[in-house]
C-alpha cells in the first residue's frame, strides 16, 4: 500500500521547475548590461577617408565631428567654433582616460580640421587621433 501511494506522488509531482533557471538569466541579463559599453555619437553622419593603416581604438572614446560644411558636433549637438576647447575638456573630464577622436568628412577642409585641432590643445587636450576607414580607394 505504501508504494502505491509513492508512485501517486511521483506522477503528480513530475513537473520543471523554471525558477533556477530563471535565476540564471536574469543573473546573465544585469551581467550584460553592466558590462556593455555605450559609444556617444557625435550627432551627423560622416564620410570617413580610408587609409590602409587605420586602425580600430579600443577604450573610451570623445567623439568630434566635422561636416563637409565646417560644422563641429560632440555629443550630440552642434558646436560653436569658440566653445569646441572648453565643451570637449567637460566631456574627457566627465570621462576619465577617454581618448578624444576627430572624426573630419572626406570633403571638409583642412582649415577647419586645423582650427578644430588647435582649440582642443588649447584646452589642454594633447591626445587625439584622427578617425579613418579602414581599405584604400
Amino acid at each position: 500500500m505504501r508504494r502505491r501511494h509513492l508512485q501517486g506522488q511521483d506522477q503528480d509531482e513530475a513537473e520543471v521547475n523554471l525558477t533556477p533557471m530563471l535565476d540564471v538569466v536574469f543573473i546573465m541579463l544585469i551581467f550584460f548590461i553592466v558590462t556593455t559599453s555605450f559609444v556617444n555619437e557625435t550627432g551627423i553622419d560622416v564620410s570617413r577617408p580610408q587609409a590602409s593603416t587605420a586602425q580600430a581604438q579600443t577604450g573610451s572614446q570623445v567623439l568630434v565631428a566635422i561636416s563637409d560644411k565646417g560644422e563641429v558636433w560632440a555629443d550630440g549637438q552642434r558646436l560653436a567654433l569658440g566653445a569646441v576647447g572648453a565643451e570637449v575638456s567637460r566631456m574627457v573630464a566627465r570621462q576619465p582616460g577617454s581618448q578624444v577622436i576627430i572624426q573630419a568628412d572626406e570633403k571638409a577642409s583642412t582649415g577647419d580640421l586645423v582650427a578644430v585641432m588647435d582649440r582642443l590643445r588649447a584646452a589642454g587636450i594633447e591626445q587625439m587621433s584622427l578617425a579613418a576607414a579602414p581599405g584604400m580607394k
